[in-house]
């Protein structure tokens, strides 16, 4: 939390820097208000707890009366929650309060269009890196409202031994037994999934074992749904590279346990909300 309050100051200081010249002109100062968010395009809302720690980083004494939460559909002409206080202060937070919801709500209802076509499969939908720089804790707060999971928040939560790595550490082998070996001299405990790009790669790696995941990297529902049966539930298993809306669910059919989509928070439309005066 302490994280997030500080990249909100920080979204706050951008916006406002040395004050909000517009509003301290033309609004008087012990004017108070009421305001509305309005929904202008159909969607999942998310991001309304940011929304208030916006509001209460520039006046503690703002108000907000949600009447619709989190993670709920909403659709155009909805009114998502009311604000009341100081015209000055709603002003101001206004536009860095709009942008963390409108995104989050984007983020939130790709990623519900994506879980519903999982649903009466084992699959789970993921999320990746590929975030906006220091976005990520709001964009991965999105997808979990929206019905999806966070994968790992960085690099230092959970091992990925990706291609690349594989690839300058010599193998896969060497790249597993390394990567214990680090674990164990730095005294740390954490999950290690790793990516293969075909079944002899995949083969390596139950030969060696050592992992708690398995990522199948580009592999046809076909191939995936034999790789599937190969690990046997030795491993937990994640698709990834290539899928979207019109693959996904051919690819939870085969049986893997996650599959991880970057497009949901990387190549998404923000929501069209806006907050308007009463």
């Amino acid at each position: 939390m302490d994280n997030t309050l500080h990249l909100i100051q920080q979204a706050i200081a951008e916006d406002l820097g040395d004050g909000d010249h517009t509003s301290l002109a033309t609004i008087p100062e012990d004017a108070r208000g009421k305001m509305k968010l309005l929904v202008k395009e159909d969607g999942i809302i998310a991001g309304e707890e940011i929304a208030r720690l916006v509001f209460q980083k520039i006046d503690p004494e703002i108000s907000i009366e949600v009447l619709i939460p989190d993670g709920s559909p909403i659709k155009r002409g909805d009114i998502v929650f009311y604000v009341s206080g100081s015209c000055r202060s709603m002003l101001t937070a206004e536009r860095t309060m709009l942008n963390y919801l409108q995104r989050m709500s984007g983020i939130a209802t790709a990623t519900h269009s994506y879980t519903r076509l999982l649903e009466g499969t084992k699959a789970r939908l993921l999320d990746t890196r590929k975030t906006t720089p220091n976005m990520r804790v709001f964009e991965k707060m999105a997808v979990v409202i929206g019905g999806g999971m966070n994968h790992r928040m960085g690099l230092y939560d959970m091992v990925m031994i990706k291609d690349n790595h594989v690839d300058f550490a010599g193998g896969i082998k060497q790249a597993i037994e390394a990567e214990h070996a680090y674990l164990a001299r730095m005294g740390k405990k954490l999950k290690i999934e790793i990516e293969v790009r075909n079944v002899d790669e995949l083969r390596q790696v139950l030969d060696v074992g050592g992992v708690d995941r398995i990522m199948l990297d580009n592999f046809s529902p076909r191939d995936l749904k034999n790789a599937v049966e190969i690990i046997d539930g030795k491993f937990e298993t994640e698709a990834s590279g290539g899928i979207n809306h019109e693959n996904i669910r051919e690819y939870a059919l085969t049986g893997v346990d996650f599959i991880s989509v970057g497009a949901i928070t990387h190549h998404i439309s923000s929501l069209d909300l806006s907050l308007k005066a009463m």
